[in-house]
């Protein structure tokens, strides 16, 4: 039996020595060999955010193309669209569970979804012709807007002016966008029509919710005043139909992706430089000839340096604003890229595809000037 040792002095204290051979935090080892004997640090990649690995797959919900995916407003959550008619729920961080699958919402392909901006609530149209607002904590669809009479191809969502409603404007084939009223209740007929007078792909509002953009078959933006309830002028360069409209996070910029693999960036300001609007345009993201609707994003970790769109190549293209370049061209899906959103928070993008699943990836944050 050993003696135990003499007693520290009194006021004295214990310390750890910190071990070197520690990793770095925040990094993961990247080793060449499955032999235990064998294996070598070949490289360190350094983590950008808080994923539980560098790219995440969500899989196994949807049974036919992802047609539209998007995160909530606090980046928790993501929501996807499908054409086997259903909508799945995740969680964006560990462990990335499929919370929720809500199959029964419409008869017909969802074509595109939007998160509320201030309740649980979500906003899907569908190719049956209708708008429906479901509760996200219940599952139970609280409203059923039926008055489109053609397949509605997309949505978006805004605070009107200080009266605290939401307003949610809506795009079809029937050649018509109209604005409805969002939240849990509300009238059954929407609060304004416009008549395009051709199919509208796409549809996006204006930072201070009093314009409306509205993409359509005859390669033009319309740019649509809500208080005249009247088109002021059109945004031109595409010469094909665009597909899918984003704003930038400051309100400034239009990022419309096009059947012609051309991008153009929309200089939206009151006051634009350029006569014809175009501020940028970008060449990368291959349309493909299945004429889908290919969904852009803007990046707002950074406040807009960067913009994404998927292409038929089965890719995801990422852009730099300020000079047109291509920064990344993402693989991994085994179909075209339909969907892209940025994290609201961190350098993740969100992939939807028609093979069906998700990819979650961290990119490299924007070299802030």
């Amino acid at each position: 039996m050993s003696k135990r040792g003499a007693s520290p002095p009194p006021g004295g204290a214990l310390i750890k020595r910190a071990r070197s051979n520690e990793p770095a935090q925040n990094q993961i080892a990247i080793s060449s060999s499955n032999d235990e004997r064998q294996q070598a640090l070949i490289r360190t990649v350094q983590r950008t955010s808080s994923l539980e690995a560098p790219i995440v797959s969500l899989s196994g919900s949807h049974s036919a193309e992802i047609l539209s995916c998007r995160f909530d407003p606090t980046g928790q959550n993501i929501a996807a669209c499908s054409a086997d008619r259903s909508v799945s729920l995740w969680r964006t961080y560990a462990p990335n569970e499929n919370y929720g699958l809500l199959s029964s919402l419409h008869k017909a392909p969802i074509l595109d979804l939007q998160w509320s901006l201030f309740s649980p609530l979500l906003y899907t149209v569908s190719a049956d012709q209708t708008l429906n607002v479901t509760d996200l904590t219940t599952g139970q669809r609280l409203r059923k807007l039926r008055s489109h009479r053609g397949i509605i191809n997309s949505l978006d969502r805004t605070m009107a002016g200080g009266a605290g409603v939401e307003l949610v404007v809506t795009c079809a084939d029937d050649g018509t966008v109209r604005v409805w009223e969002g939240g849990d209740e509300g009238p059954k007929a929407p609060v304004s029509v416009f008549e395009i007078g051709c199919p509208v792909t796409s549809v996006c509002w204006s930072a201070d919710g009093m314009n409306i953009y509205a993409g359509a078959l005859d390669n033009e933006i319309h740019v649509l005043d809500l208080r005249k309830n009247e088109q002021v002028y059109t945004l031109t360069g595409h010469t094909d139909t665009p597909t899918s409209l984003s704003l930038s996070p400051n309100g400034n910029f239009l990022l419309s992706p096009s059947l012609s693999s051309q991008t153009i960036i929309h200089d939206v300001r009151p006051f634009s430089p350029s006569p014809a609007r175009v501020h940028r345009v970008l060449m990368g993201a291959p349309a493909g000839f299945e004429n889908t609707l290919l969904r852009g994003a803007w990046s707002r970790d950074d406040g807009g340096r960067r913009v994404a769109v998927g292409g038929a190549d089965r890719t995801v293209c990422i852009w730099d604003v300020e000079n047109a370049k291509v920064l990344y061209k993402l693989p991994g899906h085994k179909g075209t890229v339909t969907s892209v959103d940025f994290h609201p928070k961190e350098p993740i993008i969100l992939t939807g595809s028609k093979d069906a699943t998700m990819l979650l990836g961290e990119i490299e944050p924007s070299v802030t000037a």
